[in-house]
């Protein structure tokens, strides 16, 4: 069962939503509080500036990094050993007041959160944070399964794909599984021994997807990991998705099957579980009436055709789709963004940085082998 692209896909971060779910309005009063507040998440009243508890506080500053709408990077004061944060430039382009949608109003932006959620991308974004999520979208081999199940799974590919010392405690993974559930299911049983059980019954936004059903009562209950057509996932955000899993592929005009877009893992349609019939019926009107993208065939398999880079084409088909919030008056580029917040460019060289030495160490320490 083991995976050898799962260590290059995620970090491993277990239970540091502390339980809680991302709530409605947690994203975008985390990013509004950022903007001014690199600190924010360290200071002593950020409860009451996010108004929520000290242990929500610990869990919006998860999510916020999770959905890649925050990165960390280290303090100028080196003797300063908390990390500060600074606002993505997605999430200027989502959640600012004049952004796409900064109160998550449309369904759509909830699916895109999710790709958000799950992806895995080239610096300066991140790997995956919910290694978790990840594992039982993308890599369980059953669509259905117990909470023990799940638990289960998760663990065995962490322990197949990592060294024993990285493996977190069984508590952790119980406890992602338990949020996983609460965050996207809808027909749950209250768990009155889970901080803020009601609450997450009530306030998580991404039960809307429809992602994960419940059946069964008690010890027996299971859990399925629905697929099919996704009437609620507008056809820009799939296609957004399509293309941005293809520039991971390569970052120039080209083609990728609709195949590998279905099935791979990481993909949209392990992300969103659509097999390939539902995907490309879903995407075609999209595809057939805009001019840099097609449908093409050849020796039986379709393909989704490209005459743009890709990652340039998925933003340009997301941005219309939202009214073009990037054509605003004073709207920053990517550019401006970065040179507002350099500590998003010093995160990402941080993390090269560290690469580049382990790299070199273990090319220190072959050579040594060799030697011996």
């Amino acid at each position: 069962m083991s995976d050898s692209r799962l260590a290059d896909e995620v970090e491993l971060q277990f239970s540091r939503h502390e339980t809680f779910a991302p709530r409605f309005g947690w994203l975008h009063k985390a990013y509004m509080q950022v903007k001014d507040l690199p600190e924010l998440f360290y200071l002593e009243d950020a409860p009451v500036r996010l108004g929520v508890g000290k242990n929500m506080v610990n869990a919006m500053r998860y999510w916020s990094r999770a959905f890649k709408l925050v990165k960390e990077h280290p303090h100028r004061d080196p003797s300063a050993r908390a990390l500060l944060a600074a606002p993505t430039w997605r999430a200027r382009w989502l959640l600012d007041e004049d952004g796409a949608d900064p109160y998550l109003e449309d369904t759509g932006s909830l699916w895109l959160l999710h790709w958000w959620l799950l992806s895995s991308e080239p610096e300066p974004e991140s790997k995956c944070l919910a290694p978790s999520w990840y594992i039982m979208f993308n890599l369980a081999p059953r669509s259905r399964a117990s909470v023990s199940e799940m638990e289960s799974v998760i663990t065995r590919f962490v322990h197949e794909n990592f060294a024993e010392k990285d493996c977190p405690a069984g508590e952790s993974i119980r406890r992602d599984v338990d949020c996983m559930i609460k965050m996207y299911a809808q027909d749950q049983e209250l768990n009155p021994l889970s901080p803020g059980s009601f609450e997450d019954l009530l306030m998580s936004p991404f039960r809307e997807l429809g992602l994960i059903e419940g059946q069964g009562k008690g010890r027996e209950r299971t859990w399925r990991f629905t697929s099919g057509a996704r009437s609620n996932l507008p056809a820009p955000v799939l296609v957004y998705a399509c293309l941005d899993y293809a520039s991971r592929l390569s970052s120039r005009a080209g083609s990728i099957s609709l195949a590998r877009i279905a099935s791979e893992p990481g993909s949209p349609g392990r992300t969103f579980r659509m097999r390939e019939p539902e995907l490309t019926k879903a995407i075609e009107e999209l595809v057939n009436a805009h001019p840099g993208l097609q449908i093409v065939e050849a020796l039986g398999q379709r393909s989704l055709a490209y005459s743009e880079p890709p990652k340039k084409l998925a933003w340009d088909v997301l941005d219309e789709y939202y009214g073009r919030v990037m054509d605003r008056d004073g709207f920053p580029t990517v550019q401006d963004w970065l040179r507002q917040y350099p500590g998003l460019t010093s995160a990402a060289a941080q993390k090269r940085g560290k690469a580049a030495l382990r790299q070199a160490e273990e090319l220190e320490l072959s050579e040594e082998n060799v030697g011996s």
